[in-house]
């Protein structure tokens, strides 16, 4: 019989977290570095060279030959270049093994080589990334060996941001000082620092991969572009939180033993909605080490499933039709002694802290709900965000009951005297016990939603970084207080100002709170008479990210210059082009070279069985009537592909980057669509031995 693992004896074993260098590091060199971590002091290089000798000499006891400075440029994924702790040899053929302070501070990858905006000329390459002391070291194992990973941020020789760890840091500073601010003014003398907390679900498919290498949509595109339904999808609701299948839960128990070793604290892990579908959660971590962690999480995933014959599919929308899958960002505000400031306590109508930064919340996200919006755009999101579970493109922020009833009694008499009662819960089995409820219900479909002690921003999909969102949602926050803090460091009275400035802004932004179904059209109607936007193409969404108002909030607080905010557009539309042009392309490749031979020669056998059969003097109206069934089809299939085939031609001709995107949202994007449609229609007429590809049913069902 398998033994079992002892979690707590593997967690964190392969990561140079504070224990680790509590025991290996000097105590004065570790005193400078954890100063160095909570207070953002410079780091002098001699002590950088012990701690790099000490972190060297862990890991090559872990097995490490490697090392890499591990960042996130603007790709979407991870990038890593990896060098030995071999250094020239000796005279006697030996060689050392070494890792300077210099090498631990600073890497040197082609700046150039990753997207920049225009940002870096192709001539000129320099880059820099730099460690991110305060996200631990850790020890990776795959393939290649061990590797010791350092997270680090990437910028240009010039300065600028050229990844997603630098602005988020960046904005982690911003939402601290404001933050302290507004904790002063209620007496908070304690507390010395408040750290965004961020707690991340991760959604992904799992099929098998020998299925996964039959199919050019998924190889290239990550999606499905063809497929039609299969008699049975999500309808009965029977996969969600159902029992595991054996060859999934050997995925997981791997997944766990790999993630637990290098410090991810994952929690939860269940079967979604989607057949095939699935969900991993880890434990609230800082900012930027639980964006550190998905990035594991991600990668880990991807690499355990080839390991169980599986492949792991991160795509928000790789089955039309189910749901998609996203990444919940759960978001608050943790001071560095325990104090969560979301935390609304048994009487949250006289916790006038809480209401002054829930309302606060509520002025940033209605205030910037395009720029939200903006955050958590990209090409599959397109497909999965209004349906199926997912949010719709129209930012809203659900409270619950409780809230919105201490909300209604500030804007209508000016102040709150009661909270409504959480009750009990009581099931009406004697054998069962009465428990309290919560406070308010859930709101599946709201796409910023109160839950408890936090906020879910539900739209970010499930292959994206979080690392933007949380950009956007600790700057927006951070200006609010700042603004707030602005007014009350100046009032005389200090009890009358915070009351007024809670009531004004729950006043003033109460067209953001919205509590109803969010999928359904009379929401859409209702949004606009409010005047909220419904941003539903990344496309649109994108001019959010360089407005002057953002451009404003985020120089103000340092977070992102005009020129990084500029490229990071440019980016996101030469991605959008980018990302629909090879969808176009790999239609075009399987309609051309799979799809119609095999429907061409499945009209030859029916032509063939229609003269056989009206030769042998019986009746072959059917065999007719789906020959010519099947031949309109074909020619619709044609016909659409020469469509796609010239818009796509079109859209390659167009050399500035926002102008192309557009045209293949308007033009590219509807072509891909009529040219499913009667391939799709196709799929359920041909013979399934004819066919060229695996079908929906194989590859979520047979798992």
């Amino acid at each position: 019989m398998e033994k079992g693992m002892n979690v707590a004896e593997i967690f964190g074993q392969d990561v140079f977290n504070d224990t680790a260098m509590q025991e290996r590091l000097p105590k004065k060199v570790y005193k400078e570095l954890k100063r160095t971590i909570e207070e953002g002091k410079e780091l002098e290089l001699d002590t950088a060279d012990v701690i790099a000798h000490e972190m060297k000499e862990w890991a090559i006891e872990k097995g490490a030959t490697h090392y890499t400075h591990w960042f996130q440029p603007l790709t979407g994924v991870t990038a890593e270049k990896h060098d030995s702790f071999i250094s020239a040899p000796l005279e006697s053929g030996k060689v050392l093994m070494t890792f300077s302070g210099k090498e631990l501070i600073k890497g040197e990858p082609d700046a150039s080589s990753f997207p920049s905006g225009g940002l870096r000329a192709t001539f000129e390459a320099r880059g820099y990334t730099a460690w991110d002391c305060t996200s631990p070291a850790f020890v990776r194992r795959d393939a290649a060996g061990a590797t010791l990973c350092i997270p680090t941020a990437f910028c240009a020789y010039t300065g600028e941001a050229l990844d997603q760890k630098t602005p988020l840091l960046r904005s982690m500073e911003a939402i601290n000082e404001q933050a302290m601010r507004l904790i002063r003014l209620f007496g908070n003398t304690q507390s010395k620092r408040v750290r965004p907390s961020v707690g991340i679900e991760q959604e992904y498919f799992l099929i098998d991969a020998g299925k996964f290498r039959e199919r050019k949509d998924l190889i290239y595109a990550g999606r499905t572009l063809f497929g039609a339904m299969p008699p049975k999808g999500q309808e009965m609701d029977d996969h969600y939180f159902g029992t595991i299948r054996q060859r999934v839960a050997g995925f997981m128990k791997d997944v766990n033993e790999e993630l637990w070793k290098m410090g991810v604290t994952s929690k939860t892990q269940h079967n979604e909605v989607a057949p095939a579908q699935h969900e991993l959660a880890p434990i609230f971590e800082v900012a930027n080490v639980a964006v550190d962690h998905n990035h594991i999480i991600m990668q880990t995933l991807k690499r355990i499933a080839g390991r169980h014959g599986l492949k792991c599919l991160l795509h928000e929308k790789p089955f039309a039709g189910v749901n998609g899958s996203g990444k919940h960002d759960n978001w608050s505000l943790t001071t560095d002694d325990g104090r969560n400031l979301l935390e609304p306590g048994s009487t949250p109508h006289e916790n006038i802290q809480f209401l002054l930064v829930l309302t606060c919340i509520l002025k940033a996200v209605d205030e910037h709900a395009d720029l939200l919006r903006e955050s958590a755009a990209n090409p599959g999101n397109d497909q999965r965000l209004g349906a199926d579970e997912a949010p719709p493109a129209i930012i809203s922020v659900f409270l619950g009951e409780q809230l919105e009833d201490v909300m209604e009694q500030l804007i209508s008499t000016g102040e709150a005297t009661h909270s409504l009662d959480k009750g009990k819960m009581h099931t009406g089995v004697r054998t069962l016990p009465d428990f309290a409820k919560d406070a308010t219900d859930r709101n599946r479909t709201s796409p910023f939603a109160f839950t408890g002690n936090k906020f879910e921003f539900r739209m970010v999909g499930s292959r994206d970084s979080v690392a933007g969102a949380n950009v956007v949602i600790n700057t927006i926050v951070a200006e609010a207080f700042a603004e707030a803090c602005d007014v009350l460091e100046q009032a005389e009275d200090f009890d009358l100002a915070v009351h007024d400035l809670i009531k004004e802004y729950a006043t003033r932004h109460q067209r953001i709170v919205f509590s109803g179904n969010g999928y359904s059209q009379e929401w859409v109607e209702e949004a606009q008479r409010r005047g909220l936007s419904n941003l539903r193409c990344m496309v649109d969404a994108i001019p959010a990210l360089t407005s002057e108002k953002t451009v404003a909030m985020f120089e103000k607080f340092g977070v992102f210059t005009r020129t990084e905010l500029e490229s990071r557009g440019e980016i996101k539309y030469e991605n959008y082009a980018k990302a629909i042009n090879i969808e176009a392309q790999v239609m075009i490749n399987m309609a051309s070279k799979q799809i119609l031979p095999a429907v061409v020669g499945y009209t030859k056998v029916l032509a063939d069985t229609v003269l056989t059969v009206r030769e042998a003097g019986a009746d072959h109206q059917v065999q007719a009537e789906l020959l010519t069934e099947v031949s309109a089809l074909l020619k619709q299939t044609k016909d659409a592909l020469k469509v796609l085939r010239e818009v796509s031609e079109e859209a390659a001709k167009e050399a500035k980057s926002e102008i192309r995107a557009r045209y293949c949202y308007e033009k590219v994007v509807p072509a891909m669509e009529r040219l499913r449609r009667p391939v799709d229609q196709l799929e359920m007429l041909v013979d399934k031995e004819v066919w060229p590809m695996p079908s929906y049913g194989d590859l979520m069902f047979e798992v």
